[in-house]
């Protein structure tokens, strides 16, 4: 298109002629979108996309998320015949490799994951491996896993078909064209300012890989990626390679392998990454690679003549050394950025861009099309990220951290180290010093447990039980028998202020939060199909003004969510005070007796019930009370002035000592909540569930008269049988190791995975929660009348399930 050709307007301007973008405009095109512009800067694939190495994997850890590269392989198939362009998709199957046992374990759980989001992955002896893979010795070998369905494409001929479906479609594509511009006013995208002109749009889609960041920037936008040098060798045609080989992946030696032409394609991920553009990326870099560097390829060289010995006389064509844009979790990024209405994303893919690109297009074109995406994509939503990754140089060294990681062993709660401390709430060292061992979340220091006398402050990561777990089930104890306290300074916590608070809270929250001052409520938040956007806690203060609770990992989505959605009018602002307060969490049946010694309140169970929150005195600091328990005991959480912190805290700990109070990390919150059935979101509950699915009916306003977003879909949803019901399941044999995405069979039928799972030590047993599920309807007597099993990493235990809580204290216990 030349310059004259230029519209001055479109409705979505698409900015990136690779993988990605040229998907989004196929599938905006696809559902009638045509009046769309792709701009690139250069020619299509010029940027990453052309020395991709193009294997195609669709199982990850999300049922979702795996769901989206299936999308990927559905659209590789129709694709050639659609366009009659070749694509070199070729579902050739992919093998993974295990050469321990720890690594066999990993590979045995990730076949249960995969049969539980109905992949088909196969367990295979390491002479059945080779007998698809001729080429590699296999002495080390303990197992394989192979998935039939995955394959490989050739990214360039891929990505010129998906462009040619979107010109089919009308959408128009534009290459030469660079952006200078985008334009924002009053918080919403305006246009786009290119070499050529400016375009006047409603929305712009940022999916230009590791341009991503800076054109983020043009908009006020935080891009967290970075580019890292990625280094593979192609080969010249190699005696017994078969076009049909599988792709293969070799976790414990870092590497994968591809067929190409009769060759192999080989790269891996070193342990010693190089980040590349540190000050910025060279102008004119397309179509461009960077110096081959055999010297940082040696080691993996070296893995990979012990796996693939014909490699050792191969010619070697070239040795590709192009750089890629990767995440500081290693997941990519897709969705509308919380800083600037119209703006979306879809950028940071680690390598993966061609496995993922057929699906997150799909994805990012309905989510700009609709509002919002096809299903829940927590995992990959720019959201996700917060304030401590705006810092480039911050994001660079996690982001080293996790590409160094990407086939290492993924231990359950395994914790990254890079970039550590960064957020510290005031009682960090005296936790520290008493033996904590930390987490992070969105940067914040929290502390997981405990160590005792005796016991090494740090993890050790196991697929059995880790090095905490005695540790954790000390705290547990002491929450059920006596009191724990914890530190919940990370809480992300917000203010709603206004004449029209309780209006907008009124719309957007699915429980009833017209309730007088003093009042607590724990709510849902629901989208317009009734899923469940937001679960927190929110407390009114004064006719006026709200203190809403969230977890720390939902901070930048939940004030997203809930500012986006005051009601056009209103005059009622949200405002985030997480960094101006702490919060101390007291708990158990002795919570009382131990905060009675420190006010002068009344916090009797009469004068201080269940669900209220009241501003009270402690050791001479203000505190918002909140009566509340995550944890199924009796309890307080005490937000106060961050200044106050360490007195509060020093008077809590003295005060509990003949009470036998003891401190308790993030560890513990998750065995208690798991055995009082309380749900997380990002596990039980999210986008995809509603309140009624999870067994949360009761926190609805569905008997009032007052309109709440999502109650259209909530009354139609309880007028038909319901596709699913949460339930919680237990085994008997304590050795049993629940992490989730377990297989659930009912009556010897694949009917669902666990959505968490872990240890209940008041149980003696393992505990776990996953959606029973059947399309002809679930009700409470179908959950209860089967028989279950559980798939744990290739075995099925038998389980009991309940939809009660499995610890339930008496009233007196909670209330009293």
């Amino acid at each position: 298109m030349s310059a004259p050709d230029l519209p001055s307007s479109a409705r979505v301007v698409v900015i990136g002629g690779g993988i990605v973008g040229c998907s989004t405009a196929y599938h905006l095109g696809k559902m009638g979108w045509t009046d769309v512009i792709l701009l690139e800067r250069n020619k299509l694939t010029s940027g990453s996309t052309w020395h991709a190495a193009g294997l195609v994997g669709q199982l990850r850890t999300s049922a979702n998320i795996t769901q989206l590269l299936g999308e990927s392989v559905a659209v590789y198939k129709r694709l050639e015949e659609e366009t009659g362009l070749a694509t070199g998709w070729k579902m050739n199957g992919g093998l993974r490799l295990a050469c321990n046992a720890d690594r066999w374990t990993e590979v045995k759980r990730q076949a249960t994951t995969a049969k539980s989001f109905g992949l088909d992955m196969q367990l295979l002896t390491p002479k059945e491996a080779q007998e698809l893979w001729p080429l590699m010795t296999v002495d080390d070998v303990v197992g394989a896993a192979f998935l039939p369905t995955d394959g490989q494409a050739n990214p360039s001929d891929i990505t010129q078909a998906l462009a040619k479906g979107a010109r089919m479609a009308g959408v128009t594509i534009a290459e030469e064209i660079g952006v200078e511009a985008i334009e924002v006013e009053l918080g919403k995208v305006k246009a786009v300012v290119t070499t050529q002109g400016r375009i006047a749009c409603e929305k712009v889609v940022i999916c230009a890989g590791m341009w991503s960041r800076a054109l983020g920037r043009l908009a006020g936008v935080n891009i967290p990626l970075v580019a890292v040098q990625h280094q593979y060798m192609v080969t010249e045609p190699i005696e017994g390679v078969p076009r049909n080989l599988p792709t293969l992946r070799d976790p414990d030696r870092l590497t994968y392998y591809k067929e190409e032409v009769g060759g192999l394609v080989a790269g891996g991920y070193e342990p010693n990454p190089i980040p590349w553009a540190q000050k910025g990326i060279p102008d004119g870099f397309h179509f461009s690679l960077l110096q081959e560097n055999w010297e940082h390829f040696e080691p993996l060289m070296n893995l990979m003549l012990g796996r693939v010995p014909a490699l050792e006389t191969a010619g070697v064509r070239q040795l590709i050394n192009g750089p890629e844009s990767f995440t500081p979790d290693g997941n990519f990024i897709l969705g509308e950025a919380p800083e600037v209405k119209g703006v979306f994303v879809g950028a940071g893919f680690n390598a993966f861009g061609i496995a993922s690109g057929g699906g997150a297009g799909m994805a990012l074109a309905e989510w700009v099309a609709k509002g919002e995406p096809p299903y829940d994509l927590w995992p990959v939503d720019i959201r996700r990220f917060g304030a401590n990754h705006r810092d480039e140089g911050w994001v660079r060294t996690r982001t080293l951290e996790a590409y160094a990681k990407h086939y290492t062993m993924a231990w359950p709660a395994e914790e990254h180290s890079s970039g550590r401390p960064l957020r510290r709430s005031p009682l960090y060292d005296r936790l520290k010093a008493a033996g904590a061992v930390f987490g992070e979340k969105l940067g914040w220091e929290r502390a997981n447990w405990f160590a005792g006398e005796g016991e090494a402050p740090r993890d050790r990561y196991s697929f059995e039980r880790p090095n905490w777990f005695a540790a954790v089930g000390r705290e547990h104890e002491a929450c059920r028998e006596r009191a724990v306290l914890f530190d919940q300074t990370s809480f992300a916590k917000f203010e709603m202020v206004g004449p029209d608070a309780e209006a907008a809270l009124s719309w957007i929250c699915a429980n009833d939060v017209a309730r007088p001052p003093g009042t607590l409520i724990y709510t849902q938040l629901l989208n317009h199909k009734g899923g469940i956007e937001c679960d927190l806690t929110v407390a009114r203060l004064a006719p006026d003004r709200y203190y809403i609770v969230t977890g720390t990992g939902f901070a930048t989505h939940d004030f997203d969510w809930i500012a986006r959605n005051i009601p056009e009018g209103l005059d009622a602002k949200l405002i985030d005070v997480t960094s101006s307060g702490a919060t101390l969490s007291l708990f158990g049946p002795r919570a009382r007796d131990i905060l009675a010694t420190l006010t002068d309140d009344d916090i009797s169970n009469e004068g201080f019930p269940f669900g209220r929150v009241k501003r009270i005195g402690i050791a001479g600091a203000p505190v918002t009370a909140l009566r509340v328990t995550y944890v199924g005991e009796l309890g307080w959480e005490l937000h106060l002035p961050a200044e106050f912190a360490a007195t509060v805290f020093d008077a809590l700990v003295e005060a509990g000592r003949p009470h036998g109070l003891a401190l308790a990390g993030y560890r513990a919150i998750e065995t208690l909540r798991l055995e009082k059935g309380y749900r997380a979101w990002g596990a039980e509950i999210g986008p995809d569930h509603s309140p009624l699915v999870a067994g949360l009916g009761w926190a609805v306003k569905l008997k009032s008269n007052q309109n709440f977003l999502g109650r259209e879909a909530l009354e139609a949803q309880r007028a038909k049988p319901l596709p699913r019901l949460l339930a919680g399941f237990t085994v008997d044999d304590p050795d049993v190791v629940l992490l989730g995405r377990e297989t659930i069979y009912r009556n010897g039928r694949r009917a669902g995975w666990l959505s968490s799972g872990g240890f209940g030590y008041t149980l003696g047993k393992p505990v776990g929660y996953g959606y029973v599920r059947d399309t002809e309807g679930v009700d409470a007597d179908y959950v209860l009348s089967g028989a279950y099993e559980l798939e744990v990493a290739g075995v099925r235990v038998p389980a009991s399930v309940s939809l009660a809580p499995f610890y339930d204290p008496k009233m007196s216990k909670v209330k009293a």
